[in-house]
C-alpha cells in the first residue's frame, strides 16, 4: 500500500494533477485488472445480497416512487433493467430506482473505519451502465472490485461524519472510479468524473438525524445517478472543479478539517491485487450495522433475563459512533417515539435492543411494524434502555488491526431486586470473524428467505445460477441478475401512487 498524503494547497501552488487525490483514485481504477478468485467470489456474493434486499423492498413506498420515476424515462435504448419492472430505462434512472431498492431496508453490506459506508451501493449504477453499454460479466466484476477498492480507501482515510457530511460523498467518487474501470476509460476522463461526482454529492448528515425520512434510501441512489452523469460529461470532454479535494476553496478546506486539513489515504501500489472488497461485511439483520452485534447479544441474553417487567434499567456500554449516532448520545427524542418512522427506528439502538430482547429474534418487517413499536410493554422496556460511550469500545472500534476491531458493546441489565446481568459481544455473528461468518450458502439462504413468495423457487434457482456464473456472463445474460417477479402486480401497485411531474 502507498500512504497518499492529502492536504490543502493554495491555487498559486498549481498542484500537479498526478499529485491530486482524484487523479490517484482514477489511476487505481484504470489500472485495475481482472480480480483474483477471492475478490470475484465476494463480488458475486454482494450481487446476490443486493438482489435479495431489493426484491424484499419492491412494494415499499420510496422504492415504488423511485421505480415510477425511472419507468417514466423509458424505454431506454438499449437501456438497463429495473427491479420489479419489465421496462428498460436510461441507465442513470435505472441506477436511481435500483439503488433505492437496494438501500431501503438498510440490509446490505457495510465497511466501517474513519468513516462509514455501504459499498454495495456501487453495484446498481455499475450494473446499469454495464447493461446499457453491452459489457460482460467480467467487465462488471472489474468495475465492482475497483469501486470497492476506492470506497474502502476513502473510508479509511477521510472522516466525513465529524463534520456532519453524509458518507455518499465517498460513494460517488468510488462509483465514478468503478465505471472507469468497467468501461476501461482513460485516467484523465475518470479524474474529471471523480471530481464532478464529489462536487455534486456533498450533502449534510441531516438525512440520518432526528426524524429520519425516506431520503436515507434515496441519497446513495442519487450519488450513483450523479456519478453516471459525471462520467457521461467527462467522456464528452467536460472538465471539473480541480483540485476538488485539495483546493483552497475545496472539499477539505471548507467541508472538512479546514485550511490545515491533512489526511492519509492508503491506496494500492501498481500491480497490487485489489482485495479491499474482502475487508467489507454484510448484515444478517435489517438495521444499522452497529446494531448487528447488539441484536445478537440481545438474543443471547433473553435466556438469562427472566420476566422483562422486572427489569429496572439497561445500559449499553459501546463506542462513540454507536452512542452518538444510534444511541442516546444523539439526543434525538425521536429514537424513543413509538410513532417514529421505520428509518428512525432502525437507527435507534434502544428500540432495537428492546424488541430483540423481547422476541429473541429480528425480522426486517415484523420488528418495525407500527403495531410492534407501540406495544405498551415494549415502550416501557424501550424507555429503560440507554447508551454510554466507553473509551475502550471506541478504541476497539478504531483499532488499526482488523483482527482486533470491534463494533459491539456490553449490556448491563439491572433488575428490580438489584441483581445485575452482564454480557458483551464484540462482533456480529455474521461478521467474517464472528460466530457464524456469512459464506455463499448464507448469502443464498438470505436471498431465498427475502424473495419467498415474490420469486418462484425455479426463478430463485435461475437467478442464483446466473449470479454464480457472473465472471463468464455475456452482455445479454446480465438481465438474468434481475430475478423474475410478477411485474403486472408491481405495476398495479405503483399505479396507486400519487403522480409527479414525470
Amino acid at each position: 500500500m502507498i500512504e497518499h498524503r492529502v492536504r490543502v494547497h493554495p491555487s498559486a501552488d498549481r498542484l500537479p494533477r498526478e499529485d491530486q487525490l482524484a487523479w490517484k483514485l482514477a489511476a487505481v481504477a484504470t489500472a485495475t485488472g481482472e480480480p483474483d478468485a477471492d475478490s470475484a467470489a465476494m463480488a458475486v456474493n454482494r450481487v446476490i445480497d443486493n438482489a435479495s434486499v431489493a426484491v424484499a423492498s419492491l412494494l415499499r413506498r420510496p422504492v415504488a416512487v423511485a421505480r415510477a420515476q425511472a419507468v417514466s424515462h423509458g424505454p431506454g435504448t438499449p437501456g438497463a433493467s429495473v427491479f420489479g419492472s419489465g421496462v428498460r430505462v436510461s441507465p442513470e434512472w435505472a441506477a436511481w430506482a435500483n439503488g433505492t431498492a437496494v438501500r431501503e431496508l438498510d440490509f446490505h453490506d457495510t465497511y466501517l473505519a474513519a468513516d462509514y459506508s455501504h459499498p454495495g451501493d456501487n453495484i446498481p449504477p455499475l450494473l446499469a451502465v454495464a447493461q446499457h453499454t453491452g459489457r460482460t460479466g467480467a467487465d462488471l466484476l472489474r468495475g465492482i472490485v475497483a469501486a470497492y477498492e476506492i470506497h474502502v480507501a476513502l473510508v479509511k482515510g477521510i472522516c466525513l461524519h465529524a463534520h456532519r457530511i453524509d458518507h455518499v460523498a465517498h460513494l460517488s467518487a468510488a462509483t465514478a472510479g468503478g465505471l472507469g474501470a468497467l468501461l476501461r476509460l482513460p485516467t484523465e476522463t475518470v479524474y474529471q468524473a471523480v471530481q464532478q461526482a464529489v462536487h455534486t454529492t456533498t450533502a449534510t448528515r441531516q438525512s440520518r438525524k432526528g426524524e429520519i425520512s425516506s431520503w436515507k434510501a434515496y441519497a446513495p441512489a442519487f450519488a450513483g445517478k450523479a456519478a453516471i452523469e459525471a462520467v457521461d460529461r467527462a467522456m464528452r470532454g467536460e472538465t471539473s472543479p480541480s483540485p476538488v479535494y485539495e483546493g483552497e476553496d475545496g472539499f477539505l478546506a471548507w467541508m472538512l478539517d479546514g485550511p490545515d486539513a491533512d489526511y492519509t489515504v492508503p491506496l494500492p501500489e501498481p500491480g497490487e491485487p485489489r482485495r479491499a472488497i474482502l475487508d467489507t461485511y454484510t448484515k444478517e439483520h435489517s438495521a444499522e450495522y452497529q446494531a448487528q452485534a447488539v441484536i445478537d447479544l440481545a438474543r443471547r441474553l433473553r435466556e438469562k433475563t427472566g420476566p422483562l417487567e422486572k427489569v429496572r434499567s439497561i445500559v449499553l456500554h459501546t463506542s462513540h459512533h454507536t452512542h452518538h449516532v444510534i444511541g442516546t448520545g444523539a439526543n434525538d427524542p425521536q429514537k424513543y417515539d413509538p410513532a417514529a418512522s421505520r428509518e428512525t427506528l432502525d437507527h435507534s439502538v434502544p428500540y432495537i435492543f428492546a424488541v430483540a430482547l423481547e422476541d429473541a429474534a429480528w425480522h426486517h418487517e415484523r420488528s418495525y411494524a407500527p403495531e410492534r413499536a407501540r406495544r405498551p410493554e415494549t415502550v416501557a422496556l424501550w424507555r429503560k434502555i440507554s447508551t454510554v460511550e466507553d473509551p475502550e469500545w471506541t478504541r476497539r472500534y478504531h483499532d488499526p488491526d482488523p483482527d482486533r476491531r470491534a463494533f459491539g458493546g456490553r449490556a448491563v441489565i439491572t433488575l428490580d431486586d438489584g441483581s445485575v446481568i452482564e454480557d458483551e459481544l464484540a462482533l456480529a455473528d455474521a461478521h467474517p470473524a464472528g460466530a457464524r461468518p456469512f459464506d455463499r450458502p448464507a448469502y443464498e439462504g438470505k436471498f431465498r428467505t427475502l424473495t419467498e413468495g415474490v420469486v418462484t423457487p425455479a426463478g430463485q434457482d435461475r437467478f442464483l445460477a446466473t449470479a454464480g456464473s457472473l465472471p463468464s456472463l455475456t452482455a445479454a445474460s446480465l438481465a438474468g441478475l434481475f430475478p423474475a417477479v410478477d411485474t403486472e402486480a408491481v405495476a398495479a401497485h405503483d399505479a396507486t401512487l400519487p403522480k409527479g411531474l414525470f
